[in-house]
């Protein structure tokens, strides 16, 4: 080979961004392949190229020592190759190595102990020429593919406009991209879209695969960044970074919801995506094929940003449980059905945009609720375990923040100030001794509201009576007081059964005066 093809081996090398000396490499592997083929082929030989740009074939003779040494690191170094692919792929391998096929590395053996000889075979020339010619189409192509590849493998979630190739297969849809053809599969295809013949589309690049053919680029229109990167298109103050889009719930196709903040005083963000007239959101939805789009404030604080993310929806009350993260939403009766949407979409939407989980009820069932939390014990000091902050705002709705752990009110100071209120204003048990409660109430005037059972003083001591064996009531009558037959003649022979005995006065050494007791006679209740 003459030193004219060098030279423009090199000078394609340049050209296609090919790094230097990677072609001469690859004929030298290339012609060291084509030797080996040929009859009467050392084993062990290599190619390299002389000053005149000749290619010259040196064989390659080593001590049978360090040979046996050298084979048995290669045969090694196939083994775990062979492992390595069987991991990847799951399948055995079934092949046969032989020791003519390793390649042994001498290249850490000293000079002195190798020895070479060139053994180029007549005709060599003409056997590199053509093989030069199909390594360097080949490795063109190969560099090529490879430089294509990490073009768009650091692309990756970045809007291309590519125009339609080929539609017929509803699965799949071709997009030429201008230098390579990519990939539009029916999952990330958005429902309800057709995509005609030579149409113009927008989509993101989500994936690049390595292939024999080149990169296989796989693109979507359903992800949330297709959005984000229309309305970069759209609207200066973006572009600009004097608007920033937080977040982007997106069901494709039907509805989504961006969440925007202002970087710069006066500029309002909402306002400036839809744009003079919604001409800049009219825009995005036309190349979205008319997906509705809902333009939300950002805010830090989670039950504002919450309300909001539920428009067009009306929110009334909104309550929050941090440890939880989920926020209960209350709305009018007549803005139930909106809030939620059609099939749930805007609550699950705005639950997406937000990083809540959303429970939305309408006033009347959140009244009810209530109740059934603030009247739901039995007896004793009812507790209230909705877990709200018992503070009373000025408007005379209750405080929508959750109570702390072990406290009845949330986290600003002025409710912490209520709680330590509530503390002060117990009234402290105060004990007295027995001696002191007894002098008092016989110092105080007597009062008939005061008079009963636990105010009399105590009776005297009845005398002691034999045990009757007999249980029945008139026999134990008899062992307290006179015979019936005494009393019967006494009273003039009166009939016990049929007599009521009137009501006496008590005598006033047992009991106080002007209480009138009753005696219970032991012959009646015989």
């Amino acid at each position: 080979m003459s030193q004219e093809i060098i030279d423009a081996v090199h000078e394609i090398e340049r050209d296609k961004g090919i790094e230097e000396g990677a072609l001469v490499a690859a004929l030298e592997d290339a012609l060291l392949a084509a030797y080996k083929k040929t009859p009467g082929a050392s084993r062990h030989a290599t190619v390299v190229m002389d000053d005149l740009g000749e290619f010259r074939v040196f064989s390659i003779e080593l001590p049978p020592d360090i040979e046996e040494r050298l084979l048995d690191e290669a045969r090694e170094r196939k083994l775990e190759e062979l492992e390595r692919l069987e991991e990847e792929t799951g399948e055995r391998q079934h092949t046969l190595i032989s020791d003519d096929d390793l390649e042994i590395d001498w290249s850490d053996v000293p000079e002195d102990q190798i020895r070479r000889e060139d053994v180029t075979p007549d005709g060599f020339g003409r056997i590199a020429a053509q093989t030069a010619k199909q390594v360097i189409l080949q490795r063109i192509r190969e560099e090529e593919r490879r430089m294509m590849y990490d073009e768009y493998i650091d692309r990756v979630s970045e809007v291309v406009t590519g125009i339609v190739q080929q539609a017929g297969d509803r699965n799949n849809v071709l997009v030429d991209l201008g230098k390579v053809e990519a990939l539009l599969p029916r999952s990330e295809q958005v429902d309800g879209e057709r995509y005609e013949q030579g149409s113009r589309i927008k989509a993101v690049i989500t994936e690049v695969r390595s292939g024999t053919k080149g990169p296989q680029v796989i693109l979507s229109r359903r992800d949330p960044e297709l959005i984000k990167t229309l309305f970069e298109l759209e609207v200066p103050e973006i572009a600009d970074g004097l608007v920033e889009i937080r977040g982007v719930a997106r069901e494709p196709g039907y509805r989504s919801k961006i969440a925007v903040e202002s970087h710069a005083q006066g500029v309002d963000p909402v306002g400036a995506c839809v744009g003079p007239r919604g001409s800049r959101v009219r825009m995005v939805v036309s190349e979205l094929r008319g997906e509705k789009i809902d333009i939300i404030p950002w805010n830090p604080e989670p039950a504002r940003f919450v309300a909001k993310a539920l428009s067009p929806a009306r929110v009334r009350e909104v309550y929050l449980d941090d440890e939880g993260k989920e926020a209960t939403v209350v709305v009018p009766d007549d803005q139930l059905a909106l809030a939620i949407g059609k099939e749930g979409m805007n609550a699950r939407l705005a639950a997406r945009l937000t990083g809540w989980k959303i429970d939305i009820q309408s006033d009347t069932e959140f009244a009810q609720a209530e109740a059934a939390i603030s009247f739901g014990g039995s007896g004793g000091e009812l507790e209230d375990v909705s877990g709200r902050c018992s503070a009373i705002l000025t408007n005379g709705k209750r405080c929508p923040n959750a109570a702390l752990p072990g406290s009845r009110y949330c986290g600003v100071a002025a409710h912490q100030a209520l709680a330590l209120t509530d503390q002060d204003d117990e009234e402290p048990i105060v004990t007295e001794s027995e001696p002191e409660l007894e002098a008092a109430a016989d110092v105080a005037p007597p009062e008939a509201e005061s008079v009963g059972p636990d105010s009399l003083p105590e009776p005297e001591p009845e005398p002691e009576v034999d045990e009757v064996d007999s249980e029945a009531p008139a026999d134990a009558a008899a062992t307290h007081g006179p015979s019936a037959t005494a009393i019967a003649e006494a009273e003039g022979e009166v009939d016990l059964d049929t007599v009521t005995p009137a009501p006496q006065t008590a005598p006033p050494e047992k009991f106080p005066d002007g209480i009138p007791i009753e005696l219970e006679e032991a012959e009646s209740e015989a």
